[in-house]
């Protein structure tokens, strides 16, 4: 199998496969010969909290996957056994298309295996029961009694002496295919404009008289663009087909945003809900203030809009003609950020670009900044630095008390794309012990440590924070 099988950093689209069991039942045995190397060899994520590993499996002809080993999750938690038993089975649960449940089968069933094959009988993931350690074919009926488990027959295994090995691999085949995802000898480049879900929808959002017509109207009398029959009214969000440079975007100027309070028809009202749902809906938004008269209140409001929606975001400085119009442009850049301070704190992420819409002055530093922020958001951190950083942020600045107790991270991850998109907003799973416990200060910190190392400019950062479950909850259920 070692001539089929590369490995390489896991990437999010992937399916994945995570094996869990017991300690001792050779799961990393199992992983090694999946992945066709040692393991010392292929693990090439250092500082995966509690020894998790990852690699990345594409074989000829078969359906690429991320393989987890879920070895030491769990292990120096401190209410119980079976809490550890738990914890390690909500992860690979929460994180894995396909889990791979691993037996000994030279021990037979053992309460641990038990209480295991209840909690993933429970979950809506392809199980596939590997009774291991099976050298022989006389040995095969030991795998029998774990078909009590209710997962259909067990796969009797040796990761030992590779035995079996093929059947294990068109059983995951056959769970990995209505999956989707890329076959194992096909290109890993493909066109990317595939592979993003469609054109790049671009929000144009802001206050009344920013100018976010006379952008659109600059952008699209570009002599370098190609532009489709726009239909639509002034009031509405309305929808521009528009490319560049070979890239394919869809323009969405929206009604100018005020407070609900100050809108003067009904109309006005139904047209700032509209500009609210085009939000909602574009792949990332241009937030246009006024760089003639700075930073105001509404201006703020919108930002807050933008960031609760958890979207990509570039910030435009329009009119920057008129600011300081004798200064270098350098110069200007510099003095709008000491005038404006922490006027837009709310954004932190995004990046700003200085045009004049009126002179057609620097539109294209816009296309670039999407193009920049696109491709960060293709390169996710990886889960093992990701749980580097968190573990030394957390070790430097411990989280406050709360209740008589302390957060803990038991492992983080990036969550799997359900669909493709043109900038994909990167979430990351937290499992904690107590979710209740990570406070948004707390997690404004964590944030900042990791965006020292890894800025993801124009990138919200997403944490989805899930608690382990207490036995007492499994228990409840049955």
């Amino acid at each position: 199998m070692a001539d089929t099988t590369t490995i390489s950093t896991p990437v999010a689209n992937l399916p994945r496969v995570a094996i869990v069991g017991r300690p001792n039942v050779g799961k990393s045995a199992i992983f090694n010969r999946l992945v066709g190397r040692p393991i010392a060899i292929v693990h090439d994520q250092p500082g995966v909290t509690r020894d998790r590993i990852a690699a990345e499996c594409r074989r000829r002809g078969r359906p690429a996957y991320e393989l987890t080993d879920t070895g030491g999750i769990g292990a120096t938690l401190d209410d119980g056994f079976a809490a550890q038993v738990r914890a390690e089975a909500d992860i690979a649960i929460d994180t894995a298309d396909v889990i791979l449940f691993a037996v000994d089968a030279r021990d037979g069933i053992t309460t641990i295996d038990e209480d295991l094959a209840q909690v993933l009988r429970r979950s809506d993931r392809p199980v596939l029961l590997i009774a291991n350690k099976i050298d022989t074919a006389r040995s095969d009926p030991h795998a029998a009694e774990f078909s009590s488990f209710g997962f259909g027959d067990p796969i009797p295994l040796s990761a030992a002496h590779g035995r079996n090995f093929d059947l294990l691999e068109e059983r995951l085949d056959a769970a990995l295919k209505p999956l989707g995802g890329p076959i194992g000898d096909e290109s890993r480049d493909n066109d990317p404009d595939e592979l993003r879900g469609g054109p790049c929808r671009i929000a144009i959002v802001g206050r009344p008289n920013v100018g976010k017509s006379s952008l659109v109207n600059a952008i699209l009398n570009d002599e370098r663009t190609i532009v489709s029959e726009v239909a639509g009214t002034t009031r509405d969000a309305v929808d521009i087909p528009y490319s560049r440079n070979d890239r394919d975007y869809v323009l969405i100027d929206t009604a100018g945003l005020r407070r609900r309070q100050q809108m003067d028809t009904s109309v006005e009202v139904f047209s700032a809900m509209r500009t609210e749902r085009s939000i909602r809906r574009a792949d990332i938004c241009l937030l246009v203030i006024d760089a003639s008269s700075g930073v105001v209140s509404g201006d703020r409001r919108i930002a807050r809009t933008v960031l609760d929606a958890n979207k990509p975001c570039i910030i435009l400085l329009n009119k920057f003609d008129l600011y300081h119009p004798d200064a270098p442009y350098r110069d200007r850049i510099e003095q709008f950020r000491e005038e404006t301070g922490d006027d837009l704190f709310f954004l932190p992420y995004a990046p700003r670009v200085a045009v004049s819409a009126k002179d057609r002055q620097h539109l294209g530093k816009i296309f670039k900044s999407i193009e920049a922020v696109r491709l960060g958001a293709q390169n996710p951190i990886p889960t093992g630095i990701l749980n580097r950083l968190l573990r030394e942020a957390i070790e430097r600045n411990p989280p406050p008390m709360k209740g008589g107790k302390r957060l803990k991270l038991l492992y983080a991850t990036q969550k799997r794309e359900d669909r493709p998109q043109a900038i994909p907003v990167p979430e990351y799973l937290l499992f904690v012990n107590y979710a209740n416990l990570l406070t948004r200060t707390y997690e404004r910190f964590l944030e900042a440590q990791i965006r020292e190392s890894y800025p993801m400019t124009g990138l919200p950062f997403v944490f989805n924070v899930k608690s382990r479950r207490k036995p007492e909850d499994r228990n409840a259920r049955k």
